[in-house]
């Protein structure tokens, strides 16, 4: 893949420090063989260097292909997946993560999120993230699709 030259992306600072692109791609469901794929490589060579992503989509194993086919280095690329409403919990969100890790081949993602919040769920799905979080298997982490109801 052609690779642009250097370009300043914009980007925010996390309150834990941590510079997260505002350039990016988000992933869904994909239609069709290799859509996501293409997309990503797509994106990546126009210049962005967030992709989001999320366990339930079923393709971070795409993603993963589109990052190594890029050539970009992968200190270059802020990865964000996250944990599905039945995978919430303390010790499913563990193996929810690990199973992530493991398709994105990576050992470590920029962003670990929340999906959605599920009440029964919330306090130890937190838990789990702030030891994934402390592990340091995630710079950050947060929530995603949360009201701030569901916050309170």
């Amino acid at each position: 893949m052609k690779q642009p030259d250097r370009m300043v992306i914009p980007s925010t600072t996390l309150n834990n420090g941590v510079e997260m692109p505002l350039l990016g791609i988000g992933v869904h469901t994909p239609k069709q063989n290799n859509e996501v794929q293409l997309a990503i490589e797509w994106a990546l060579e126009a210049g962005c260097r967030l992709i989001d992503t999320a366990a339930a989509y079923g393709n971070e194993r795409e993603v993963a292909d589109a990052i190594r086919s890029s050539g970009i280095p992968r200190s270059d690329i802020f990865i964000t997946t996250k944990v599905w409403n039945e995978d919430q919990g303390y010790t499913k969100t563990l193996r929810a993560f690990n199973r992530s890790l493991e398709r994105l081949g990576v050992d470590v993602v920029d962003l670990y999120l929340i999906h959605w919040p599920i009440k029964e769920h919330r306090h130890e799905t937190w838990k789990a993230l702030e030891k994934i979080y402390t592990d340091g298997r995630a710079r950050a982490i947060g929530l995603s699709n949360h009201y701030p109801v569901h916050i309170d």
